[in-house]
């Protein structure tokens, strides 16, 4: 049985840091985009993402430790049963404590519907109860639940404005279908969302979809972590006697206010523009001012004649 562990190189008793660490470790390592010339990467990335998925759940976490279900979450043959539940021996002498049946389980109380449901999800087979017994559940040597089909990756591009704003994001799937998907807060580029049921049919049920989060480019804004930053061209006349410009927001323009004396490279802030954190708080955004200068202008040129900033600007450098 593959061991989720193993493929994400932590221990069993690594934490959920530890566990999170790792996985974002392997999945920039092995992301389909940068190994577009190996094709055994999208397959070690679905890998390392089926692991992640469980080790981060901590209910099937807890249930894989106890060998309760598999890496895809499928139930296994055989658990909390002790030596009761061999090969063509029934349940008789493991669960009725020699006395044959279940009587042992019916003085306690204990539903044996609810065990057998989660072992089989629900499937007990054809008129498999107490009464019937458990041939076509056990004894049959049916196995595991029926496989479910494959999971199926998307990537959705995400501009850096409808990322911070978490904006509904509208994707078609294989089938045609089209959804509309919320994402999450403190989506990042890699960000990967699962759709149950949105894959491929199977036997056992329909798969899942995945979807990879890749955050396009923008053309003046960068992301910060959880800020957002903007360079803010100034004319000089603004930089010196102050004044007050629009500036865009992913959220639309707002007015700034500069200050008289201005300089080039001061940094203000906008409170609660940046992106939507996991506790739905928001992070800035950071204006960065640029003076920026007239080429050839004569006018410009004779009001500063004569005049020089005696300051040395540069002192702090050392020359």
């Amino acid at each position: 049985m593959a061991d989720p562990y193993s493929i994400l190189g932590v221990a069993r008793s690594a934490s959920e840091k530890e566990v999170k660490s790792a996985y974002r470790k392997l999945a920039k390592e092995f992301h389909p985009d940068r190994n577009a010339d190996n094709p055994k990467a999208a397959e070690r990335f679905s890998e390392i993402t089926r692991a992640y998925d469980l080790l981060s759940d901590k209910d099937k976490r807890a249930r894989f430790d106890r060998g309760e279900i598999d890496i895809d979450g499928n139930p296994t043959m055989g658990y909390g049963f002790g030596g009761g539940a061999g090969p063509g021996g029934g349940f008789g002498g493991g669960m009725g404590g020699g006395r044959g049946g279940f009587e042992g389980f019916a003085s306690e109380g204990i539903d044996l519907g609810d065990i057998f449901d989660g072992l089989f999800g629900g499937a007990r087979g054809g008129g498999a109860g107490m009464g019937g017994g458990f041939g076509g559940g056990m004894g049959g040597g049916r196995g595991r639940a029926a496989p479910r089909g494959a999971n199926v990756q998307y990537k959705l591009g995400v501009s850096l404005p409808d990322a911070a704003l978490l904006a509904t994001q509208r994707i078609t799937l294989a089938d045609g279908k089209t959804i509309d998907l919320k994402l999450p807060a403190g989506v990042e580029d890699g960000t990967q969302m699962r759709l149950a049921g949105k894959g491929e049919p199977g036997p056992g049920g329909n798969g899942d979809a995945l979807v990879t989060i890749q955050l396009q480019p923008h053309t003046f804004y960068k992301r910060d972590g959880d800020n957002i930053r903007l360079d803010l061209p100034i004319s000089l006349d603004e930089a010196v006697h102050g004044a007050k410009v629009k500036v865009p927001t992913v959220e639309g323009a707002v007015m700034l206010t500069l200050a008289p004396g201005t300089s080039s490279g001061k940094t203000l802030r906008l409170k609660g523009k940046g992106f939507t954190r996991k506790d739905g708080t928001r992070g800035d955004q950071l204006v960065t001012v640029e003076v920026q200068l007239p080429e050839g202008d004569e006018d410009l040129v004779r009001r500063l004649e004569g005049w020089r900033d005696t300051r040395n600007l540069r002192a702090k450098l050392g020359v």
